[in-house]
């Protein structure tokens, strides 16, 4: 049920209704400065799939707090937890991504309206009338919906990512007033290319017979073939992006569709706060135990250029490709890959030698080690590092938590980091190249309009360093929930973390001696 609003303080072009980029009409050849790009959103009703999620939240924060006269942006929102979509929707208005709103226009949290659904379901599992509501009064949709669990079932990860948008995008063809719809996937769709254009490739199977293949056969069946389907790609993540991909090019020929790939996506440069995070998947999680001094050893190719895209970065990008698509829809479809690595981009080495430094002079007070890793691609070193400096700490600290009666959770914070890190080592190994084209465009285009300062839609010009920082920082204070008050008494921490640490070092130092003299001098000799 639909919840009113809260009460708080190289083929032809198919156009989409024209709406003028400037005032002469002139969408490709804009003279001066225009003034186009929040007006588009005035009066007009969004609808958000994925809208609790961390891309999505920070979305829907930048559209009310900056298109100030979007008439309502419309939220599905499923039963989760044992909590009604009302109920979520309560909790959701209260998150501390809307803190600026709340402290200075408050009554826009009104436009927010939550509706009961659930993109995994039939119909999207909604109610005649809300379905009705959304088929009469939507405008843009922004389907940011998906599973980002790298080792999903391939049936739970094709339901989500493939069937889901599928559903809506049938949906959307019944929309009356509809005129942009884009479709978040990623740049790792197409993993298994090393060079990666703005098109949408032919998928590794027909997306009409894998949803068949999904509805109708066995989850056990699916299972067992699993390995065959995702053939070349690395995870069912990618594969079923790919897939998807295909099946949204093919409803282009009837709806004003866009698709944006954002890479790697990380904490924000300025929005909603610099360096906001909300979450430890991915490289966040990694990035946090480097500052807690619980990582060594990474298995990553350093010489890599890598490929992070920061949230706000991604969030403008998709409020100005609905923008542009609603001016020129074309045929095929147009892609936009949102990345960093051929714009401005830093490899692995640099970042991870940004990431330490950070680490040692920002300290958190939850730091368990001195902070010190290394990234290797000697998979045998790797794991003895990670045995002998990540898990034996791990049951040393949980044997120490037992005997004083408390309940230890290193040992299963390191499996899990493990696991993060393994599913994200195939990215870390390899390097790719991402043409982007259309992005440079869509920024040309942004930076002539007048709201070209708060709308900045790729990384020229990023100071990484102080990007990494200010990230670091928001990991310490939105996911550590550590501020600033402590930073003295962390480093005094460190401090006494580093002498343990040469301490360690010495003692294993003259255990080396030691034994080598027992081997090579044994006594009586």
């Amino acid at each position: 049920m639909l919840t009113e609003p809260l009460e708080t303080n190289p083929a032809p072009t198919v156009k989409a209704k024209h709406l003028p980029l400037d005032e002469n009409n002139n969408a490709d050849e804009m003279v001066g400065v225009t003034d186009a790009l929040i007006p588009f959103y005035d009066g007009k009703n969004v609808l958000v799939t994925g809208g609790t999620g961390f891309l999505g939240k920070v979305l829907i924060e930048k559209l009310l707090r900056a298109c100030e006269g979007v008439s309502a942006i419309y939220i599905l929102l499923r039963p989760k937890r044992g909590l009604t979509s009302e109920q979520r929707y309560r909790e959701f208005v209260r998150h501390p991504v809307f803190e600026r709103i709340r402290a200075k226009t408050p009554q826009l949290l009104a436009k927010l309206v939550c509706v009961g659904g659930d993109i995994s379901l039939p119909l999207l599992g909604l109610s005649e009338s809300d379905r009705r509501t959304l088929l009469e009064r939507v405008h843009v949709v922004f389907h940011v919906a998906a599973t980002v669990r790298f080792n999903e079932a391939l049936v739970e990860a094709a339901i989500l990512n493939t069937i889901g948008t599928k559903q809506l995008l049938e949906l959307c063809t019944g929309m009356r007033q509809l005129q942009s719809v884009v479709h978040v996937s990623t740049a790792y769709s197409n993993a298994c290319r090393r060079e990666v254009d703005e098109v949408v490739y032919p998928p590794p199977m027909d997306p009409d017979r894998f949803v068949q293949c999904v509805q109708l056969l066995p989850g056990e069946v699916i299972g067992a073939i699993a390995s065959q389907l995702q053939g070349a790609h690395p995870n069912t993540y990618t594969l079923t992006k790919a897939i998807t991909e295909q099946l949204v090019a093919q409803y282009a020929e009837r709806l004003p569709l866009c698709i944006v790939r954002p890479s790697i996506v990380t904490g924000a440069v300025a929005e909603p706060y610099p360096g906001w995070i909300d979450n430890v998947h991915g490289i966040t999680g990694i990035m946090m135990e480097i500052g807690r001094g619980t990582i060594s050893s990474i298995m990553c190719d350093e010489r890599c250029t890598m490929d992070v895209i920061p949230v706000d970065i991604v969030c403008n990008t998709l409020i100005a490709a609905a923008w542009e698509n609603a001016h020129s829809t074309v045929t095929p479809i147009r892609v936009y890959n949102c990345t960093s690595g051929q714009v401005n981009g830093i490899k692995w080495h640099e970042y991870g030698r940004i990431t330490q430094s950070c680490a040692v002079r920002n300290p958190t007070k939850h730091v368990l080690l001195y902070p010190g890793f290394r990234f290797r691609t000697n998979r045998l070193v790797h794991k003895l590092v990670e045995l002998l400096l990540h898990f034996l700490p791990a049951y040393l600290f949980d044997a120490l938590v037992r005997a004083r009666g408390g309940q230890p959770i290193m040992a299963r914070l390191a499996r899990r980091f493990q696991r993060a890190a393994d599913t994200g080592e195939f990215f870390a190994m390899h390097e790719w190249t991402f043409r982007n084209g259309n992005l440079r465009r869509l920024g040309a285009r942004v930076r002539r309009d007048r709201a070209a300062d708060g709308f900045r839609c790729d990384v020229t010009g990023l100071d990484w360093e102080a990007y990494i920082e200010a990230y670091m920082l928001g990991i310490r204070r939105f996911v550590l929930k550590d501020d600033m008050d402590s930073l003295d008494q962390a480093r005094a921490k460190l401090r006494r973390l580093l002498w343990f640490k040469r301490a360690l070092q010495l003692a294993g130092l003259l255990l080396a001696y030691y034994l080598c003299a027992l081997l090579f001098y044994p006594s009586g000799a």
